[in-house]
């Protein structure tokens, strides 16, 4: 095979695990607009925040301590003892659940039944106040985290593609590691929503919020739930993309790419966001591949939003979404 062929072929796999980190960000968007029809904006902070307590709990560092110090003239930091990850992660699951209950009591609970609008400006707020708490908890400093995911590249595949085409294939550990996680959370997510009282009772609210009520399900505890399980995505995608580039402040930007994931898979489909992710990672790997030195590179930074401006144009709803029809 031609050495560009081979090239060719390492990028698309390397697309497509990418693709998987963009989907994973993108599920929690899914999840809580299908649920409620809230466009959470703050769920790239989310993903920060869940990885900054995932970090702070792992250290054993001290929650506010740059706070308390400034306060009481102390020098507290840590605690002298390290968690390990398997509890941390379980810690963290912890304090995004009580964040789910604690965003449905004070905010959305009082904007039920307002203009979408309100809701968006009502997230927009919601990830700068997050952004900040986190900033204050747990100090805005960029944070290793390793829960144990194996990194580096994968000798198997380098060996085995040398041996098959004279030509090694670099491909990552961890987004191989990511690959399999997000497969297996989708599965759950989706065994969930078949299967469980729960699972039916979101999806019921999903497709009609007045007739979910009057069979008494209870929308203040569908929507904590699916909050819940939306700052439990954020928390794998969180360590994912954490363990990858480091847990910092520019990790709640990864929302921004997940927004053209969206508007490929559509904004009420789980599948869509995978298939959605997907095409991002890959369409824009191989359009740098392709393209990028033609025009001077860096084509990643805007492939996926004129992508995205395209599907606006020809198919709003995106490959997956439900094509909302209104008669006046």
């Amino acid at each position: 095979m031609p050495d560009q062929l081979l090239f060719a072929m390492e990028v698309t796999l390397n697309g497509l695990m990418a693709g998987v980190l963009y989907a994973l960000v993108a599920l929690g968007f899914v999840l809580i607009f299908k649920a409620s029809g809230i466009f959470n904006y703050a769920q790239g902070v989310m993903a920060l925040f869940a990885a900054l307590t995932l970090v702070g709990i792992m250290e054993g560092q001290i929650p506010f301590a740059h706070l308390i110090n400034a306060i009481f003239g102390t020098d507290l930091h840590h605690f002298g003892w390290h968690v390990p990850a398997v509890v941390a992660i379980f810690l963290t699951v912890i304090v995004m659940a009580v964040f789910a209950w604690l965003v449905q009591r004070y905010i959305f609970r009082h904007l039920v039944n307002q203009e979408p609008i309100l809701l968006f400006m009502a997230t927009i707020g919601l990830a700068f106040v997050l952004e900040g708490v986190g900033d204050i908890m747990w100090g805005s400093d960029i944070k290793k985290l390793d829960v144990g995911l194996p990194q580096g590249i994968n000798d198997w595949i380098d060996q085995t593609t040398f041996e098959a085409f004279g030509y090694g294939f670099f491909i990552d550990n961890l987004d191989i590691s990511a690959t399999i996680v997000a497969i297996i959370l989708v599965a759950g997510l989706i065994m969930f929503s078949q299967y469980t009282k729960q699972g039916r009772a979101l999806r019921a609210v999903a497709d009609d919020h007045q007739a979910a009520l009057s069979v008494g399900i209870s929308l203040n505890f569908i929507w904590i739930l699916v909050w819940t399980i939306a700052g439990f995505v954020a928390l794998v995608a969180g360590i994912m993309w954490g363990a990858k580039s480091g847990v910092q402040f520019s990790l709640s930007l990864i929302a921004l790419k997940a927004l053209p994931v969206l508007m490929l898979g559509g904004f009420t489909s789980i599948p869509g966001a995978i298939v959605g992710g997907l095409i991002i990672g890959v369409g824009e790997k191989l359009f740098e591949f392709l393209i990028g030195p033609m025009v001077g590179g860096a084509t990643e930074n805007w492939f996926a939003y004129v992508l995205a401006l395209l599907f606006l144009v020809f198919r709003p709803q995106g490959l997956f979404g439900e094509k909302i029809i209104e008669r006046v």
